[in-house]
């Protein structure tokens, strides 16, 4: 099988084709491609038919798993793929481990070392009990987050843009050193007792519930991460697209109830909007594959992360 790999404009990215066995995966393609030039490794390759002119939609791209004759035709003597570049990539894993590790030891900075004096704050410092069960929290939550990541967690696509690192270090690193800030500070005003309470009982709840949620998500897929788009069900899936991002948020409404900050409702009010942003991309993608044509369930009637979100 004798294959051109151009680009969007046309180009032709590997000079002379590439010639392949006609019972090659789609993935082999990727390997022939990197081997002709090691900048392209596979992860870092996107392939798609080519769009006939004068037609609409999206381009279909190439399964890695499957066979190249699954899209082509007749004569496969001479046919064309699509390539793009995705830039360089890095293991979903290595992401989140970074984007959570730093909110981890940026906290108990705030709370262990003298770093208000660097500020202007001369004064003798008085650690409240909130301000100790806060630290114990914070950390639990982001040791769990690292933890799902390379025990529970399985991904359906291996890599992420190695841009992602920075923007979503930025995004954590900076809220964990906001929210430190005024929690650990000199000044704070600790919440009565019972309020304490109340907000990290419930705070904690949820961290139980949301681990549960991921153990749930990550039987509808195999280690390799295969499985497809699945209805997830069981707990409080059975009321919630995204029981997850619920139960996250919820966690996070916990932990503001018992510290009380401005500092931590603002990353509430960010978070909420960016999972619920999530949940209801992945909860129109769900209505939309299990449709109840064709023999395929019909997606039940949930609450996308949070009423009246349907």
């Amino acid at each position: 099988m004798k294959l051109s790999v151009v680009s969007r404009s046309g180009r032709e990215i590997i000079r002379g084709g590439i010639e392949i066995n006609d019972q090659a995966t789609v993935s082999d393609l990727q390997n022939a491609i990197h081997k002709r030039n090691k900048k392209y490794y596979p992860s870092r390759q996107r392939l798609t038919l080519p769009v006939q002119p004068g037609t609409q939609g999206r381009p279909v791209v190439l399964d890695p798993k499957k066979s190249l004759r699954d899209y082509f035709d007749g004569n496969t003597n001479n046919v064309t793929v699509v390539f793009k570049d995705l830039g360089p990539q890095v293991l979903y894993s290595t992401l989140f481990f970074w984007e959570y590790l730093g909110p981890l030891v940026i906290y108990p900075i705030f709370y262990y070392f003298p770093v208000y004096k660097y500020f202007g704050y001369e004064g003798e410092r008085v650690i409240h009990p909130v301000q100790t069960y806060a630290l114990y929290y914070w950390c639990f939550h982001y040791f769990k987050r690292i933890m799902e990541t390379f025990f529970v967690h399985r991904f359906s696509h291996a890599t992420s843009p190695l841009s992602n690192v920075f923007r979503n270090c930025a995004y954590y690193w900076t809220f964990g050193t906001y929210i430190a800030y005024y929690v650990n500070h000199p000044l704070y005003t600790p919440v009565s007792d019972l309020q304490m309470k109340i907000g990290f009982g419930f705070g904690i709840i949820c961290q139980v519930s949301n681990f549960y949620c991921h153990l749930i998500l990550r039987s509808l897929r195999s280690p390799s991460g295969n499985g497809g788009y699945q209805i997830p069900r069981g707990f409080l899936f059975n009321i919630v697209t995204c029981a997850n991002y619920t139960t996250e948020i919820y966690q996070w409404v916990g932990f503001n109830v018992a510290t009380q900050t401005v500092a931590g409702y603002v990353f509430l009010v960010a978070a909420t909007f960016i999972m619920t942003n999530w949940a209801i991309a992945k909860h129109r993608r769900l209505k939309k594959l299990f449709d109840g044509k064709d023999g395929r369930p019909r997606y039940p009637r949930r609450w996308v992360i949070l009423p009246p979100f349907f």
